[in-house]
């Protein structure tokens, strides 16, 4: 009879895959895989083709179980439940858990949440942290309990957030951070003798799912924010602007303690060779990358050559809106 703990994943997203490959490489001598729960195959890309995700290709190519519900039912549960599973690990599943699936493995389910928890609860902490301006955000390994990543925390690993990195730079940096987490708390979970600490609800905040208007940028901000903001939604929803009819989509931004005269706000002032520069409430903001309808997002020097700015364009600014709450959202 094998002694290897009977792990179940609940994933949808390719940011568990280095987790995932640990889990197959360096975790096989202690866990076995016995199935993966991952949202249904869907349609995706410009063709609308109907593809399965990431974490259902990786299962596949392993020969391990893949269940794909729409709603998880009662026979769904029982499903769960046949697998007697010892243990379940979540990372951006996709659906919120009842007390008796979060129940059904022996030991409980553990969750992947991308953020420092308290702060950032809910659907968007890689974005909203790096929009926020946090120079630092991490993975806490958490127990799963109906509140919204209310659970007690096993464990965190951090990860520092540069001041010329995106959502896409970060986001790989948290999917690798899983690992030394996961090698560090699995030992101890498994065993039962890891420490778990409640949350200080004090100090919780919360981020709610993303929408396309939330691109918007008001350039009687400060620089360092709008540079974050562009930074935190890259690559969706993409912060973007109006430039003579057209929405010109931003890929990077820094900010300059330039001082530009009153009454300059959202005009272009020049560009340097990094990038296109525009004035702001508080200091200088400096586009690194544009995207014109239909076309690539280059490097500004290079966009510039087929999209000229002149000195004086007058970028429109747009109302910003808020990303983060003290209140569970609804």
């Amino acid at each position: 009879m094998s002694s290897l703990a009977r792990l179940v994943i609940l994933s949808s997203d390719t940011i568990a895959l280095p987790m995932l490959d640990w889990l197959a490489r360096e975790g096989a001598g202690t866990v076995e895989i016995v199935a993966v729960f991952t949202q249904p195959d869907r349609e995706t890309g410009r063709g609308q083709r109907v593809q399965p995700n990431g974490i259902k290709l990786w299962a596949t190519a392993r020969g391990l179980p893949v269940f794909q519900p729409e709603k998880l039912t009662e026979d769904v549960r029982q499903q769960l439940v046949a697998l007697r599973p010892d243990l379940g690990l979540v990372m951006a599943y996709g659906h919120i858990l009842r007390d008796d699936f979060i129940a059904a493995p022996r030991l409980g389910m553990l969750n992947f949440h991308t953020s420092l928890l308290p702060r950032y609860r809910g659907a968007s902490p890689i974005q909203t942290a790096i929009a926020s301006g946090e120079r630092e955000t991490g993975v806490t390994l958490m127990r799963i309990v109906r509140r919204l990543d209310a659970g007690p925390i096993a464990d965190v690993e951090r990860v520092n957030i540069g001041p010329l990195e995106t959502a896409v730079e970060i986001d790989e940096k948290l999917a690798q951070a899983c690992v030394p987490l996961l090698r560090r708390a699995l030992p101890r979970v498994l065993a039962g003798t890891q420490e778990f600490a409640p949350q200080d609800e004090a100090q919780a905040t919360y981020c709610r799912k993303l929408a396309k208007d939330d691109g918007a940028l008001d350039f009687a901000a400060a620089a360092t924010e709008l540079a974050a903001r562009i930074n935190g939604l890259f690559p969706w929803p993409a912060c973007a602007v109006e430039i003579t009819g057209q929405i010109v989509k931003i890929g990077l931004a820094d900010a300059l303690p330039l001082v530009p005269a009153a009454g300059d706000v959202g005009t272009v002032l020049g560009a340097d060779a990094d990038g296109v520069l525009v004035a702001t409430a508080e200091g200088t903001l400096r586009l690194r990358r544009l995207q014109r309808p239909g076309g690539k997002m280059l490097a500004a020097a290079d966009f510039l050559r087929g999209f000229p700015l002149p000195i004086g364009t007058r970028l429109p600014s747009r109302p910003m809106t808020g990303l983060v709450e003290r209140r569970p959202l609804k």
